[in-house]
């Protein structure tokens, strides 16, 4: 086993500094690779950001107006009932865990509504907290029931 002391850096990890404003012959000398004059050459010169050389900036160009309620809009992930006619049997219970058991949705998915799209002949107790109202009829048609389950985030 080897010390702390043994541990070296790989070949080419670590450059010299590169050392400005001694000569021409330096490589880097005079101007120290700033150019001549401008802003930009000066003792803490440069622009912010966003300046456009005078312009007008996008930013105040752009109008900020309005509201929008964007950011707390929540998005429910549909699951058809063709899915559940499809993946399960007669008697079984809908909910997120199966759901997720079964590969129908993502674990990470909290967010369900059950859509009416698709035909149900299996008697299924759907607990889940969005159902459309053509979902439902077709539920209680097919000898299922439907809980509103408010667990959902």
């Amino acid at each position: 086993m080897s010390s702390v002391f043994e541990l070296k850096a790989p070949q080419g990890a670590n450059r010299k500094k590169k050392v400005l404003g001694r000569g021409h012959g330096a490589g880097t000398g005079k101007t120290s690779g700033k150019g001549h004059k401008g802003q930009k050459s000066r003792s803490g010169g440069n622009v912010r950001p966003g300046f456009e050389g005078g312009q007008m900036p996008l930013y105040r160009r752009v109008a900020a107006r309005g509201f929008s309620n964007y950011m707390f809009k929540k998005t429910y992930v549909p699951v058809n009932l063709i899915l559940l006619e499809n993946n399960y049997s007669d008697g079984e219970v809908v909910s997120l865990e199966t759901l997720v058991e079964k590969g129908l949705i993502k674990k990470s998915e909290k967010s369900i509504k059950i859509l009416g799209d698709g035909e149900l002949s299996k008697k299924l107790d759907v607990q889940i907290e969005k159902v459309s109202a053509g979902a439902v009829a077709k539920i209680e048609k097919a000898g299922g029931k439907v809980v509103k389950n408010s667990n959902q985030e």
